[in-house]
């Protein structure tokens, strides 16, 4: 099965179809995106430049079958995600306001990179079940002074 991705005018996808392998075939019997394209603007009236094939097994530039070589525009997209034609990716939205694109993983990155691992007590303590510590991003944190963000909460407090 071939899973398109309707495209606005703003690059937002606004749902996702599943279509028969054989309406993407050219007469070769070959998968081509542009036959596949053309089949759903004559069946769904949407221009076929505004759909955009996307990958069922591809979830941050990564493939299920763990041959990433068959990764396919950075992610299966979703209704609200945004397709990116510079990059070839379609973006799950944006979580906040200060993260950036990481075109070699197709996932948004935190602007102080990723949350300090847990302390050896705060791992005990959530082993023993006495505390939950995880590390949260607080954009209002971060935006008064941009070298804090990840806040240590305690989801048991």
């Amino acid at each position: 099965m071939a899973h398109f991705a309707k495209i606005s005018e703003n690059n937002e996808v606004l749902t996702v179809l599943v279509i028969d392998n054989s309406q993407t075939a050219d007469s070769d019997g070959v998968e081509d995106e542009s036959v596949g394209q053309q089949y759903l603007e004559t069946h769904h009236s949407w221009p076929a430049e505004k759909w955009i094939q996307t990958s069922y097994n591809t979830t941050t530039n990564t493939h299920s079958s763990g041959d990433n070589s068959k990764a396919f525009r950075g992610n299966y997209a979703g209704v609200g995600y945004l397709w990116d034609p510079d990059n070839n990716i379609f973006w799950r939205p944006k979580p906040y306001a200060s993260w950036v694109k990481n075109t070699s993983t197709a996932k948004w990155d935190s602007p102080l990179g990723n949350a300090t691992s847990l302390t050896d007590e705060q791992s005990s303590q959530n082993s023993a079940n006495t505390h939950d510590w995880y590390y949260s991003w607080d954009e209002s944190a971060y935006q008064s002074n941009n070298s804090t963000g990840w806040v240590l909460v305690d989801r048991k407090a």
